[in-house]
């Protein structure tokens, strides 16, 4: 029993470490210090079938949505039950879990290119425009309406869960 505990705690600890080698964004201003790493860096990619391009223009199309509306929204009902819910419990735990490669519904085509900076571009404009935004925020296809914080924690979770699927040498 001893060393069962012992194993489990080094596997513990090992986790620990790693997760402290790549931090995970919290806030938005964090996820521009991401982009910033991520655009020095000598190689990055994702291990998604998706193209690093793909994601980084996937993330920056729900931020941009936010403001400009989603193209298609879950029924109201949807968004007052699951959605809340998924959403209240993504924020209680401070971490998102969805599918790495499901597009927003409706949105346009993501483009599968191997040049992804021009992706990291476009999300670093996403974000500083929705930290500029002082406008009404349309609702989200799934959570349905949200304060501006309720969205920068939304968006800042979305950018951390696709991080696991980005390899940044």
């Amino acid at each position: 029993m001893q060393r069962r505990h012992y194993l489990i705690l080094q596997a513990s600890l090992l986790a620990d470490t790693v997760m402290a080698d790549t931090p995970k964004v919290q806030t938005l201003d964090q996820a521009l210090h991401w982009l910033d790493r991520l655009e020095q860096a000598k190689d990055a990619r994702s291990t998604s079938v998706w193209k690093l391009r793909a994601v980084l223009e996937h993330l920056a199309q729900s931020i941009e949505m936010s403001m400009d509306g989603y193209p298609e929204l879950k029924s109201v009902l949807f968004q007052k039950t699951a959605g809340a819910m998924a959403f209240a419990f993504f924020g209680l735990r401070g971490r998102m879990s969805h599918g790495l490669t499901e597009p927003i519904p409706g949105a346009p085509a993501l483009p599968q290119l191997d040049d992804w900076k021009p992706g990291a571009v476009r999300l670093r404009a996403a974000i500083t425009r929705f930290q500029a935004h002082t406008g009404a925020l349309k609702p989200h296809f799934a959570y349905g309406v949200l304060s501006k914080g309720e969205f920068a924690l939304a968006h800042a979770l979305h950018i951390a869960n696709h991080q696991d699927e980005i390899v940044v040498v």
